[in-house]
């Protein structure tokens, strides 16, 4: 686990070139590969990440006093620790990823035009994917399992907070890769902490076909701007629960703390909470109380304020945050037309619910707001690849073409066109 620190410009494109070219090499290969080697491989990657818990353990509580003594937050220090159980929920992961059909070959579509031509859509890999990401050790595992998965070949740069951790993670996706006879080279880390290796990835067209980036506003935003290939978008999670009228109480107020409190640092946690103001009397006071039993501040308009003491004052930039962290805003708004309001101007279009017993409200709500996800009487933690059967994600696209909501393996494919003829000749 090479550190290479400080790089110039030349180093870091020297680097990073050399990388793209070993992939290159590798997507040959994986691109061939049976739907039977790649499940092997996969699964023989979860055991070897099962047998080493304990390294792994140790790696990450060094990872963890490192990213105490630079400040990290709270938050952030959760996403960045593993445990037993996260470890497992990890190789489970990539069980299931291993266990799903191979998107890899599959025909989409097949007709026969008046000219007597067959064509076939044909799924095929999309190349070379460079992720970029943050302190999530996790992800190091998701991103690789499901590159490959899909006949790709992954160049991973993890945070710095997640150096170790994810270091190791890799060297069990390569060596269970490799004993399945894959080529380890399909999932390869940068192995620098160094940033200028950030900016020779998104310079490395060529070398990287596909950017994917996994993490804050800041590092999303400078992805979009200096990539020099396609990107698949992952925004910031201002994820919006809906209360309506005609919710059930105890439901509400259940998905509610579920929403914001059960993992307060991921992109799926509740930022605010909308309130019908039909609702106001009898719904607002017990789900504040609730989320204030539970640990988090709210922040909320005069209605809100008035309604509890506790409740400190939300300014306009409240609207717009993406706490990720015990914190959640509160509005009254006027029904369902007054929350797709709100979404709609000061959403990321990643994943909004609403709660509300009324079919035909909810029809709307899913219909007309336009996010990524959208869930009824359900808590907006369940945007996760995990929970939609994809074994794990490569993060949640806002974008609105190719990929959308949970990046899986079929979401890592594109396609090309087979045409067999009989001697046709065009006119």
């Amino acid at each position: 686990m090479t550190e290479i620190t400080p790089m110039t410009e030349a180093e870091a494109d020297a680097l990073i070139a050399g990388i793209g070219q070993r992939a290159r090499a590798a997507t040959l290969a994986l691109g061939q590969a049976s739907a039977a080697r790649k499940t092997q491989g996969l699964h023989e990657a979860a055991e070897r990440v099962r047998s080493a818990a304990n390294a792994l353990l140790d790696a990450n509580a060094n990872d963890c006093v490192r990213a105490e003594a630079n400040g990290i937050s709270a938050a952030f220090l959760d996403r960045l620790r593993l445990n037993p159980a996260r470890i497992e929920g990890i190789a489970n992961g990539l069980d299931t990823v291993a266990d799903r059909p191979d998107p890899i070959g599959a025909v989409d579509q097949n007709w026969t035009p008046a000219n007597g031509l067959n064509i076939s859509r044909v799924r095929v890999p999309l190349g070379v994917i460079g992720v970029i990401y943050e302190s999530r050790p996790n992800v190091t595992a998701d991103a690789g399992g499901l590159c490959v998965k899909a006949g790709n070949a992954a160049v991973l740069r993890g945070g710095s907070d997640s150096f170790e951790s994810s270091g190791l993670l890799i060297e069990c996706l390569r060596d269970g890769f490799a004993a399945a006879g894959l080529p380890r080279d399909g999932v390869q880390r940068v192995p620098t902490k160094d940033r200028a290796a950030v900016g020779a990835m998104l310079r490395g067209r060529g070398a990287i076909d596909v950017i994917v980036p996994r993490g804050g506003a800041g590092l999303t935003e400078r992805v979009f701007n200096e990539a020099r290939m396609p990107v698949i978008g992952h925004l910031e999670g201002l994820c919006h629960l809906y209360v309506d009228a005609a919710a059930n109480l105890d439901m509400a107020r259940a998905i509610t703390v579920n929403a914001k409190m059960r993992r307060t640092g991921i992109c799926g946690a509740a930022e605010t909470l909308l309130v019908d103001r039909r609702a106001a009397n009898t719904h607002l006071l017990p789900l504040i109380d609730a989320l204030i039993a539970a640990g988090c501040a709210v922040r909320g308009d005069e209605i809100c304020q008035a309604a509890d003491a506790r409740v400190a004052p939300a300014v306009e930039s409240d609207w717009r945050t993406e706490y990720l962290d015990a914190i959640i805003s509160v509005r009254i708004v006027d029904g369902v037309d007054g929350a797709m309001a709100h979404i709609n101007e000061y959403g990321s279009h990643h994943t909004d619910a609403i709660i509300t017993d009324d079919a035909a409200i909810a029809a709307r709500f899913l219909a007309e707001v336009d996010s990524a996800i959208v869930l009824h009487n359900a808590s907006t933690q369940f945007a996760d690849g995990g929970e939609f059967g994809f074994g794990a994600e490569i993060g949640i696209s806002t974008d609105r073409f190719h990929a959308r909501g949970p990046v899986g393996a079929d979401q890592l494919t594109s396609y090309k066109y087979v045409v067999r003829g009989h001697g046709e000749t065009r006119p």
